[in-house]
């Protein structure tokens, strides 16, 4: 059995703004095992950023404060230690790629220095070595002429090609954990595809975890092997990523399926908008999030919000109603 190497508890992160208290996460659980890619999908706004970057301890504070919560990579507790313990954690053995490529580089260094500087720091290679390192993580992530374009800036590269340096300084360090935010989100279709097979080939060569943080459901199909959904700075669906397309259990997922158009649908369907708009948290919930958007709602919706329950293996789902037959589940 792989063992676990993330495990988060109750996290909960908030910000203070001109219009008060924002609460962007609340009460997040859940665990990553050695080697598994977990894909995290919701709409823009749900928390799926602020949650794994709280893990990273990359919180502005002020505004932003993890209020509460625990993170637990190798026996400890990423949210306790001193900053220079998650320093050293951070690159070395949690990486992540950040979701815009045309802004995540700096513009002033060479592509060289970038990758080099983290070799230096975390593995203490010279100055030799870590050119000789970055050289090869280019070629690794298929940036022809590796050795000649370390002395090149981002603005020398295209969209695709950023995109491939920053996974390739994600991965200089032999992470044990890979958190990839959006990085497909900027770039064309075609370059899209190119980024999940080289992610999914570096995975299984490197063996290190992932967690995919997206808003595409299309896109984990074929590289996740668990997703969770968030709505509203809550999980409100968590399965096995092949249960989830054929057994969706809340409203909203069913809204984010019913959205995406299929090639295997030989009929006429129109493609299912799911109406209002996401909740704006200067208040913690205490009724379903997802309330005023869904049309199964009930009293009970708007007066408690429901915890994660199971509802078959490995698959939970915090909803009073069950969509399929209009009753409730309880």
């Amino acid at each position: 059995m792989p063992e676990l190497l993330l495990d988060v508890q109750g996290l909960e992160t908030q910000f203070n703004t001109p219009d008060g208290i924002v609460y962007a996460v609340n009460g997040v659980s859940f665990s990553l095992k050695e080697g598994e890619t977990l894909a995290v999908v919701g709409e823009s706004g749900c928390g799926k950023s602020v949650t794994m970057l709280s893990v990273l301890r990359l919180i502005p504070s002020p505004p932003g404060k993890i209020s509460a919560g625990k993170a637990i990579f190798r026996g400890e507790d990423l949210l306790r230690m001193s900053d220079d313990d998650i320093r050293g954690i951070r690159g070395a053995q949690i990486a992540m790629i950040f979701q815009d490529p045309m802004t995540s580089l700096n513009p002033v260094l060479t592509i060289g220095r970038q990758l080099e500087e983290p070799l230096a720091l975390h593995m203490g290679m010279n100055k030799q070595q870590a050119r000789e390192r970055a050289a090869e993580l280019l070629g690794m992530v298929g940036i022809p002429r590796a050795k000649d374009r370390l002395g090149d800036y981002p603005h020398q590269f295209s969209g695709g090609m950023r995109q491939r340096v920053m996974i390739a300084m994600a991965l200089a360090c032999n992470p044990q954990i890979l958190i990839a935010d959006e990085p497909t989100t900027a770039l064309d279709v075609t370059i899209q595809a190119q980024i999940v097979e080289l992610v999914k080939r570096l995975r299984d060569e490197i063996g290190m975890a992932i967690i995919w943080i997206t808003h595409d459901l299309g896109i984990v199909a074929g590289l996740a092997k668990r997703v969770f959904v968030m709505y509203g700075g809550y999980i409100i669906e968590e399965s096995p990523v092949d249960e989830l397309y054929i057994n969706p259990q809340h409203p909203y997922t069913l809204g984010l399926l019913g959205s995406l158009p299929r090639l295997d649908d030989f009929e006429y369907h129109r493609l299912v908008s799911i109406e209002g708009q996401p909740p704006v948290l200067y208040k913690k919930p205490t009724s379903c999030p997802f309330a005023p958007r869904c049309k199964y709602v009930v009293e009970r919706c708007l007066n408690e919000n429901p915890m994660l329950e199971k509802v078959a293996p490995d698959h939970r789902v915090a909803c009073w109603i069950d969509p399929k037959t209009g009753r409730n589940r309880s």
